[in-house]
This record gives structure tokens, C-alpha cells and sequence, in this order.
């Protein structure tokens, strides 16, 4: 790996997803949660990633319904729909999130019914890894968790990556570097779709750049993706060319063209 590292010089433009759930619906097995089948040996389940992890790994996490289901609040903005043209999806909408919510919305582009309103929409892309990927653990890579959520949500703020809130480290793993006891740089996992683990949060301090790390911590968080035997997936806004080019030189392609966005209920 080259010192150069186009993915820590460039952070992705932050994606903000906000939700607005009813104030009884934010605890964890409110849901009668559909169990997803076993994982998937092809990319089907990458379409609706967020409805593949919650009916799946995220299951413990899931609020919501048959049709609809999110998570916490303080966990995550995303949402997932099991099929957008259900004649009841809409309803089922409302019933998780009430009138009025802000509702995230991505990998789908919903024709809205009337007296809803489209909050915003970002163009992303999905990349997936491919056989060039050569992941490798990171000797400085240390794991964080609770006890490190302030400083992480520090960095987030400072790097804006995309949505990162107070429990996201619940997800999965995630890893950081620090130098002198600072936290500088972070990876670590977001959706777990069957069969799939997406690497999120890739985030380096600017006075720290130009040294690698967002890579060695991408190629940190495959390893152990890949260990689990799993494969690796990312997510990033389209306007962002320079890190997407870097990732695809780590040995990601592009999979599909999507949208990030959000709308309010009626």
C-alpha cells in the first residue's frame, strides 16, 4: 500500500438520514420480525440490504412491522421495506413512524402516494469486493465499543462520512488507530445482509492523511468480514469519484447505481 491514500484525503460527503419515530416504538422487540431464509449465495439480498439485516443478523434490533421494520434511533436512521409495492407498505409506514416522520429512504426510488413529500435524494453507488480484494489484519488496528462512542462520534463530526450515531458501534465491528492515545482513524461494520457484511464509517482525522490508514483499516475490517465468511460490500455518495476510485484500487466494483433520500409521512 502506497503512503498516498485517496480514501483518507477525500471523506465521503456526509449522507444524513434523520428519522423521527414515535416516542413509544424506540426499544427493540416492539416487532413480530420476519426471519430471513438462509443467506443467499448470490447478490439478491443486496437490494433491500437494510430488510435482509434486520429480518437477519440485526433481528435483536428490529422495530416495526411485516411490511416495515427500522432500528433504534440511536443506532441507525436506516430502514427496511420488504417490497415497496405492497398495497399496504405505506400504511405499514405509518404505523411504524407515525405523521408527520421523517423517514430515511435508500435503494429504492418510490413513486410517493399523495400528501407525502420527498425530504431529499443523494445519487450513491453500491460496490461489492471482488477477487483483486487482498485483505489483511492491521497490527495498530485496536477494537472500540461503548466505552469509546464520545470519541468516535468526535471523529464522525469531524469527517462526516455519513450516518453515525451514539450505538452504531452495536453493529458490528469496529476498529481504530490512535497516536498518543487520540483516536485518528476508524472502520468498522454497518448492515449485515445475508451472507454480506458492509465496511462503513471509514474516517481519518485531516491532520492525520496522506498515510494509508483508511485503507489498512478497510483491508482490517475484510480480513475479519472474510474470516467470518463473509463477503465485503460499501456504500458511497456517486459526487464522490476520488474515494469511490479508491476503493475500487483496493479491489471493489461497482455493483448498482442507487439513490440515499428521505420522505416525510403525511
Amino acid at each position: 500500500m502506497t503512503a498516498h491514500d485517496p480514501l483518507s484525503d477525500t471523506p465521503l460527503p456526509p449522507v444524513h438520514l434523520p428519522t423521527r419515530p414515535r416516542d413509544d416504538a424506540d426499544g427493540p422487540g416492539t416487532a413480530q420480525v420476519p426471519v430471513s431464509p438462509a443467506p443467499a449465495a448470490g447478490e439478491a439480498v443486496l437490494d433491500e440490504p437494510a430488510w435482509s439485516s434486520l429480518t437477519g443478523a440485526h433481528r435483536h434490533l428490529a422495530i416495526g412491522n411485516e411490511h416495515v421494520l427500522r432500528y433504534p434511533s440511536d443506532v441507525s436512521p436506516f430502514v427496511g421495506v420488504h417490497d415497496w409495492e405492497h398495497p399496504e407498505v405505506w400504511d405499514a409506514i405509518l404505523d411504524v413512524f407515525g405523521h408527520d416522520a421523517v423517514v430515511s429512504v435508500s435503494h429504492a426510488d418510490p413513486v410517493l402516494p399523495e400528501g407525502w413529500r420527498p425530504e431529499f435524494s443523494i445519487p450513491g453507488v453500491q460496490l461489492v469486493q471482488t477477487e483483486r480484494l487482498a485483505p489483511q489484519p492491521e497490527p495498530e488496528a485496536v477494537e472500540l465499543g461503548a466505552a469509546d462512542s464520545a470519541e468516535m462520534l468526535a471523529l464522525i463530526e469531524l469527517t462526516r462520512p455519513g450516518p453515525f450515531e451514539a450505538r452504531t458501534h452495536e453493529l458490528g465491528r469496529y476498529v481504530g488507530i490512535r497516536r498518543q492515545g487520540e483516536l485518528i482513524a476508524m472502520a468498522g461494520e454497518r448492515l449485515h445482509p445475508a451472507g454480506w457484511t458492509e465496511i462503513s464509517a471509514v474516517a481519518v482525522h485531516p491532520e492525520h492523511r496522506r498515510q494509508g490508514l483508511a485503507s489498512r483499516l478497510v483491508l482490517d475490517v475484510a480480513f475479519h468480514i472474510q474470516q467470518r465468511g463473509d463477503r465485503a460490500l460499501m456504500h458511497a455518495s456517486a459526487a464522490n469519484t476520488v474515494a469511490i476510485a479508491g476503493y475500487e484500487k483496493l479491489g471493489f466494483s461497482l455493483r448498482r447505481r442507487l439513490t440515499f433520500g428521505a420522505v416525510r409521512t403525511p
